[in-house]
Order: C-alpha cells, then sequence, then structure tokens
C-alpha cells in the first residue's frame, strides 16, 4: 500500500517538475490591490471574525495558559518540522537546491537528535527553516497572483496562494508515506500549531481584528504587503510576524 502511494506521489512530482521546466521567468509582484469581489470577501472576513471571536480566540487562550513555555514550543517545533518535507519538496520544484540541502539536513537533524522534531536542535547548531510553499512555487514558474480572497477559517489569501495551499496538502509527503490512520499525527500538530499562533500573536490580531477602523481593509493590506515582500526577497519570512500567514 505504501509503494502506491510513493508511486503516485512520484507521478505528481514528476508532472510538477515538467511544469516547472516549461514555465516562464518568476511572475510580476504587483503594487495594486486587485479585489473585485470584495462585497463576498467582507461577508467571509465578517463570518471569520465571529468565529474568532466565539472560538478560536477562547480555545487559544486556554491553550496557550496551559501549554506555554517549552510544551508549546515543542508542539510547534514538531509541526514545523514535518512541514519541512512539503518545502523541501518545493524547494526542488523551484531549483533552489541549496534550500533542499538545508532543509533536509534539518529535518533529519531534528528527527532523530531532535526527538522527533520536538527539539530544534538544526536551529541551535545555524541550520534554520528555509520557509516557501507552493504559492511561491507558482510565483517563481510566472503564475501572477490574481485577485485577492478571503478564505473561511484560513482568512486572507490571493487566487494563486489558494491554488498553492491545494497543491500543498496534494504533494505532501506525509500522505504517501504515513498509511491513513496515523496521518491526523501532521494535521493535528498544523491545527494546533495554528492555535499557538493565535495565542502567541494575540495582542496584533486583536488590534488589527477590533481595533482598526476597519479590520478588512487593515487584514487585507498586512498580508499582500508582507506576502510580496517576502516574494521580492526584501526581507526574512522569519523576522514577520504575519498572524496572516498560510
Amino acid at each position: 500500500m505504501i509503494t502506491s502511494r510513493f508511486l503516485q506521489f512520484r507521478q505528481h512530482l514528476a508532472l510538477a517538475l515538467f511544469l516547472g521546466l516549461i514555465a516562464c521567468a518568476p511572475a510580476h509582484v504587483p503594487t495594486e490591490m486587485n479585489d473585485p469581489n470584495e462585497a463576498a470577501n467582507r461577508r467571509m472576513h465578517k463570518f471569520n471574525k465571529t468565529l474568532d471571536r466565539n472560538l478560536l480566540k477562547p480555545v487559544s487562550g486556554a491553550y496557550g495558559t496551559i501549554t506555554r513555555g517549552p510544551v508549546a514550543d515543542g508542539i510547534d517545533n514538531f509541526a514545523s518540522n514535518l512541514s519541512l518535507l512539503g518545502m523541501i519538496v518545493n524547494d526542488f520544484l523551484q531549483f533552489e537546491i541549496g534550500d533542499a540541502f538545508s532543509n533536509t539536513i534539518r529535518f533529519a537533524f531534528n528527527s532523530t537528535v531532535g526527538i522527533g522534531g520536538f527539539v530544534d536542535v538544526a536551529g541551535r547548531n545555524g541550520i534554520y527553516e528555509q520557509k516557501t510553499d507552493f504559492g511561491e512555487t507558482l510565483h517563481r514558474w510566472g503564475v501572477g497572483e490574481g485577485k485577492y480572497i478571503e478564505l473561511p477559517l484560513f482568512g486572507a489569501s490571493t487566487e494563486r496562494d489558494t491554488a498553492g495551499l491545494i497543491v500543498d496538502f496534494v504533494l505532501d509527503p506525509l500522505n504517501y508515506i504515513l498509511p491513513a490512520s496515523d496521518r491526523y499525527i501532521g494535521t493535528g500538530a498544523y491545527v494546533l500549531n495554528k492555535v499557538g499562533d493565535r495565542d502567541r500573536y494575540s495582542d496584533l490580531i486583536e488590534s488589527v481584528l477590533y481595533e482598526s477602523e476597519d479590520s478588512y481593509a487593515q487584514s487585507r493590506l498586512l498580508y499582500l504587503q508582507s506576502r510580496r515582500r517576502s516574494l521580492r526577497g526584501e526581507v526574512d519570512e522569519d523576522d514577520l510576524e504575519d498572524p496572516y500567514a498560510e
């Protein structure tokens, strides 16, 4: 069964590599707002705010109180370590061999010496995560940003990043390596990590959502500025406290 899933993964990866080989130069990074569906996006934003106020905020606060400190750090490290597998795939799709090597070494160190990724041994030795995703891969292949979108639960996004989010899930090696009964581990770690992020950046998030005059416009601006700057290579994503990052 694992062999069959691995062959399926190789087929998907081969197709993605082929598309990358025939792709154009990196897409132009726009500066204007492309939000023709603002009315619908604002309705979704209102839904997300209601969800945050009534569910995410109290849950993340309780979670942060219980796990704050080494436990929260361990869960964050574990989730980040699992996400490296998908980043390595995207590194190869972008032909960033150096980043692929760095992320592979980081994954190997933390998965073994770091007790399955709960301890960031690699980071303590100067081997840091080189963040990427399929949205960035599409950008490198010449795919434009597209329209701005507010997704349910995930929040701010664009057409390109939404497509990237879906493909990242499809190409995630964990879907092909782990048996179906164990795939919840990666999903659970991702969810807990996002809940932890909501608590970790609570001051910033609540300032945007509940204190700004127009929380929709503010969250849209923060997301697009952060994403565009990172694609231009002007800043390291680790320097950005972006609560809307995917």
